[in-house]
């Protein structure tokens, strides 16, 4: 269909992509009563809700059961053999999705009054969209197409079966021997959730396991994966793959020279990529390169009537970090309010047991940036409440500048994507490490870790010759 064929629509807002952040940008700019379309070419709720972090979460809790009950001795409980049903772990995981659905459907997108067409949006011009028949020419755009998980450059990898981070949910069998090629925290999330879920798992990484998070903290995780029966081949490169039968075969090399392991199951992990193709973007005057679209701070693109959001930028692919971005470019689009988008304050979390969380500078990073810091930690097992858990492994460390600003935070243990949020606010809002240490939290709760670190800060100032003095020249007062 030509261009002078297709109906037009002239909205406010176009939103392309319903995913975490478009979905987001879509509602929000509704509830302020302006004209919504959103364009989607798949299922709505995107990979977050169908095929990313909702069903990973899912199967990593039947994960953690099966693992409750192999060691529940400890607690008094006589423990079972946790054995695994995966065609009910599936119905688990589907249950979870389709329980979420709803928030995401297209009738709740029509009853907030967002326009929802189905189809791939193309830019045909710097102001006009086509899909399925429509010309949307709207008076801003908002690019949320999300990403897709890198296919890596293997020989043999097209000729044999593999799953992906996103289709490794709609397994049918059980994995005997799980191979997984990457150990950023979805690699590993799904290496130590197969492990207990009664899967042989080996890791192949080219690199450092867990590379963008604290060294220290990370070799906590990599224990405890270590510990569960998740081997870890760090530092090989995996040159060819091929089915032999019903095995699969990857030949890779390492320190030890050239190796070949042999799996039942082959999942790829080795990260996501932008999905920026059939966009046409130079027809709409949109810089981008191979890993996302440009943006200035207010998340704009070079074509300034036109923003980009969530995983189509370069940088962590966050479906917590979409959202915020969405609400940033529909206050500025609608308020001309200007915004700016900082990562800086961004958690980011892997599910592993321990969660590792961290939000904020590493301590190498604040290093080489502010020089002088306080580094403050307290550790799991003094906590009362992960006594009475059994969670008693790892700990929080806080680094802080020397006035007591706090810099960075990194908590590998239980809890720790709650525990989080509340040093999330304290950068955000600036708060100095004073305010973490007086505020009242629950007891027992992991949140007392963090205090506990927080409080260190002042135990210098507690030796110091100068307070002992002041304080016997106050008693004398009575």
């Amino acid at each position: 269909m030509s261009q002078t064929e297709r109906q037009e629509i002239r909205p406010d807002i176009c939103v392309i992509g319903a995913g975490t952040g478009g979905l987001a940008a879509a509602a929000a700019a509704a509830a302020f009563g302006v004209s919504v379309v959103l364009i989607e070419k798949a299922k709505m709720g995107g990979v977050g809700l169908n095929s990313g972090a909702l069903p990973a979460n899912a199967l990593i809790a039947a994960a953690e059961r099966a693992q409750a009950l192999r060691n529940g001795a400890r607690f008094g409980v006589k423990p079972g053999r946790g054995d695994v049903d995966l065609a009910a772990v599936r119905a688990h995981v589907h249950g979870v999705v389709a329980a979420a659905a709803p928030a995401a459907s297209r009738a709740r997108c029509n009853g907030l009054g967002v326009r929802v067409i189905d189809g791939e949006g193309r830019f045909t011009d710097r102001g006009t969209v086509a899909v399925d028949g429509f010309a949307v020419k709207a008076r801003r755009f908002v690019i949320a197409t999300g990403s897709a998980p890198v296919r890596p450059a293997i020989s043999g990898l097209a000729e044999v079966p593999y799953l992906t981070t996103e289709t490794v949910f709609e397994l049918m069998e059980y994995p005997r021997h799980l191979i997984v090629i990457g150990a950023g925290s979805t690699g590993l999330e799904l290496a130590q959730a197969f492990r207990r879920l009664g899967s042989a798992v080996t890791v192949l990484e080219q690199g450092i396991a867990l590379a963008d998070d604290d060294p220290e903290c990370a070799a906590i995780v990599l224990d405890a994966l270590a510990r569960d029966g998740v081997v870890l081949r760090s530092g090989v490169t995996v040159s060819a793959v091929r089915r032999v039968l019903a095995r699969i075969e990857v030949d890779f090399t390492g320190a030890d020279g050239k190796e070949t392991i042999a799996g039942s199951h082959l999942l790829l992990a080795v990260g996501r990529r932008p999905n920026l193709e059939n966009l046409n973007l130079d027809a709409a005057g949109i810089r981008y390169r191979p890993d996302g679209i440009v943006v200035d701070r207010g998340l704009r693109t070079t074509n300034k009537q036109v923003y980009a959001i969530g995983d189509v930028l370069a940088g962590p692919k966050l479906g917590h970090l979409a959202h915020h971005q969405a609400g940033l470019v529909i206050r500025h689009a609608l308020f001309r309010i200007p915004v700016r988008s900082d990562r800086h304050a961004v958690p980011r979390v892997t599910y592993t047991d321990p969660q590792l969380a961290q939000v904020g500078a590493l301590e190498a990073a604040a290093r080489a940036k502010a020089g002088a810091l306080r580094i403050l930690r307290a550790p799991y097992f003094e906590n009362d409440r992960a006594q009475a858990s059994g969670a008693t492994n790892g700990h929080i460390k806080i680094v802080a500048g020397r006035r007591g600003n706090i810099l960075g935070v990194t908590i590998v243990g239980a809890a720790a994507a709650e525990s989080i949020a509340a040093w999330t606010l304290a950068i955000t809002q600036k708060l100095n490490i004073e305010a973490m240490a007086g505020l009242i939290v629950p007891y027992p709760s992991y949140a007392e870790v963090g205090k506990r670190a927080a409080m260190t800060y002042f135990r210098r100032g507690l030796t110091s010759p100068l307070v002992r003095r002041i304080i016997g020249w106050l008693r004398r007062f009575g």
